[in-house]
C-alpha cells in the first residue's frame, strides 16, 4: 500500500514530528488540529465558536490539499478541555457537515497543544 504525506500552508505547519495528514491509499488520515491561524503560527483570538471555526477550516485546507472536502470524512474526533462547550462546538460543526454526517467523538482532555480549548482529528476516503 502507498503512503504519502499530505501538507498545505493553507493549515497550520505541525508543531512536533508529525505530519498535517499521511494518506494511505484512499485513506487519509488527519492529525489533530488545533484554533492556529496558519499565517502567524499563533493561537486565534475570540471564543470558543471563533476557535472551532478555525479548526475546521483548518481540516477543509488539509483535506483539499489531499484532494477531497470535508464531505469525504468518515470520522472525526472533538477534544475538548470544557464539555460545557459541547452545545457550543456541535454548532460550529453543523455548520461546516450535512447528513449523512460522520461517526464522531467527544472527548474532554485535561489539556491541549499551546492551551488551545478545542481540537480536532479526522479520517477521510476519498472515492
Amino acid at each position: 500500500m502507498s503512503r504519502s504525506i499530505v501538507s498545505t500552508d493553507q493549515a497550520p505547519a505541525a508543531i512536533g514530528p508529525y505530519s498535517q495528514a499521511v494518506r494511505a491509499g484512499n485513506t487519509v488520515y488527519f492529525s489533530g488540529q488545533i484554533p492556529l491561524d496558519p499565517a502567524t503560527g499563533a493561537l486565534v483570538d475570540g471564543d470558543i465558536t471563533s476557535h472551532t471555526r478555525r479548526v475546521f477550516d483548518n481540516l477543509k485546507a488539509v483535506a483539499a490539499a489531499a484532494g477531497g472536502s470535508l464531505d469525504k470524512i468518515v470520522r472525526v474526533g472533538i477534544y475538548v478541555t470544557d464539555l460545557g462547550n459541547f452545545a457550543a462546538v456541535n454548532a460550529v460543526m453543523a455548520e461546516y457537515f450535512q447528513a449523512p454526517f460522520p461517526a464522531r467523538s467527544t472527548i474532554e482532555v485535561s489539556g491541549l497543544p499551546k492551551g488551545a480549548e478545542v481540537e480536532v482529528d479526522a479520517v477521510m476516503v476519498l472515492d
